[in-house]
């Protein structure tokens, strides 16, 4: 991996965002992310989060004085005609607060940097319902999965997945082989073309090369955006944010033009093209406001081998008692309800009497056989509302919550917490953002940390809760 990294030319930061910075001052136009996770601002801060998508709630966004907004829709958590319905309502919406605003918006559909999602449902139909409701076409879409701080890197239009100190292909990944969302193809054009069933094609893309991106070739790239029409894909290679940026110079500079794109990401676009700056790791005092005395909580859902394996490793910490929910009962509703009654009362015993918990589903994947993709979506579904629950119930304020794994903490926070509108403080470890929650929330301003299933070493949630908690020894685990 150093090797392939280490063998591009560098490039001078400062001109690189002195360019994108003029670019951006007179770009006018509000940006709009549809977060298909909660994980999604992972590497911004200052920015709100909207947890549903009403004509009032985007007014409110549109009204902030921050170029852009969030809005939490946890479609990677539906079924392919749920997230259909959501980003048609949602495109209606905006184009109804646009126009009666008289504001333009550029719209970032944020999905997996693994490339598992609605994809390519969801802009599709954002396109086609903007395109009924504004009477204008978008010439392109442009596609993004570059996450440094997860590892996911694209080079030579093939995007690669770090683990350890080997970079994978993508589709050679445990992620390709998601039953829901699985796909085969490494390189992007292919990926575009085995997820569209052919309608486009990989030889039809536009590919923005690292050699023009570490050139700075802002006027060819520009060239290139200007041609592209028919909803054509924009491929984009960057294994570094200053090669997002030097796109964003030279995409903001097609737009203003006339150029019209609709965008699928990663976490890095979105930083990028909203003028976010860097801000250092935050720290216990900023998070732990209140020493109520309580400990924390911490609920694993996601099921992915980074998760397992960090989980492993946060039972080697002594003080935290750990209480596995058997979800594989939800295919016995009664056993499984008297399952989640239990968990529950345990928790909230453990929190009020000081100790923090950590509430993990079993590690076996519920598997009900071939052809059943949907209705394993839907009992992962229903366990995830179990846990939901413990937080829905919870009569303790804990001193904090971390959700582990996408749905989990999307679930947790709009139906656990309430929230209705959070802010994001920041990361607490890269990649990792927290939420602090809004005065409607059921636990006003409390540090909600969202923890991606596949981001982080083996180490990173331990190290979190060790942030969180203080320092811990290690040692046996309590469990029950």
């Amino acid at each position: 991996m150093k090797e392939v990294l280490g063998s591009l030319p560098a490039v001078d930061r400062s001109l690189v965002y002195e360019a994108l910075a003029k670019e951006l001052h007179d770009f006018k136009s509000k940006i709009v992310v549809l977060d298909d996770d909660p994980t999604g601002v992972q590497t911004v801060h200052g920015v709100s989060v909207y947890t549903d998508w009403s004509v009032d709630s985007l007014e409110q966004g549109f009204a902030e004085p921050q170029s852009m907004f969030f809005i939490l829709t946890n479609s990677r958590g539906m079924i392919a005609s749920e997230s259909e319905a959501v980003h048609r309502t949602i495109a209606e919406n905006l184009a109804l607060v646009s126009k009666k605003r008289s504001q333009p918006f550029l719209l970032v559909s944020r999905g997996d940097s693994t490339l598992r999602g609605h994809y390519p449902l969801e802009t599709e139909t954002l396109k086609s319902t903007l395109e009924e409701r504004l009477a204008m076409r978008f010439d392109g879409e442009v596609i993004v999965p570059f996450f440094r701080e997860g590892g996911r890197y694209t080079i030579d239009n093939i995007h690669y997945v770090q683990q350890g100190e080997e970079l994978v292909p993508a589709g050679e990944t445990e992620f390709a082989k998601d039953r829901t969302f699985g796909y085969t193809s490494s390189h992007l054009g292919q990926w575009v073309e085995e997820k569209s069933a052919g309608r486009y094609k990989a030889a039809d893309a536009t590919y923005i090369t690292l050699e023009d991106l570490r050139a700075r070739n802002v006027e060819g790239i520009s060239r290139q955006l200007m041609d592209v029409r028919d909803f054509q894909k924009v491929i984009v290679n960057a294994v570094d944010d200053t090669d997002v940026a030097v796109f964003t110079t030279a995409l903001v500079r097609a737009m203003k033009q006339g150029k019209t794109f609709i965008f699928r990401s990663a976490a890095a676009f979105t930083k990028v093209i909203g003028g976010v700056s860097d801000k250092p790791l935050l720290t216990r005092e900023e998070l732990i406001r209140e020493d109520n005395g309580h400990g924390g909580l911490i609920l694993v859902g996601s099921h992915v081998k980074k998760t397992t394996e960090q989980l492993a490793e946060l039972q080697k910490c002594t003080d935290i008692t750990f209480v596995q929910l058997d979800s594989h009962l939800v295919v016995e509703p009664d056993r499984f309800a008297a399952e989640v009654d239990r968990v529950i009362a345990e928790v909230e015993r453990l929190i009020a009497a000081g100790r923090t918990v950590t509430v993990y589903t079993r590690r076996e994947r519920l598997d009900l056989g071939e052809g059943k993709q949907e209705e394993e979506l839907k009992q992962s579904l229903r366990i995830s509302d179990s846990v939901t629950s413990i937080v829905e119930r919870l009569q303790v304020r804990p001193s904090y919550i971390v959700a582990k794994g996408g749905i989990t903490s999307s679930e947790i926070g709009t139906k656990g917490l309430l929230v209705q509108r959070a802010t994001v403080a920041g990361q607490i470890k890269p990649g990792i953002p927290v939420w602090l929650t809004g005065a409607e929330s059921r636990f006003p301003g409390i540090a909600y940390i969202i923890f991606p299933g596949n981001v982080g070493a083996t180490t990173t949630l331990r190290e979190t809760v060790e942030l969180l908690d203080g320092t811990r020894k290690g040692g046996a685990a309590d469990a029950l």
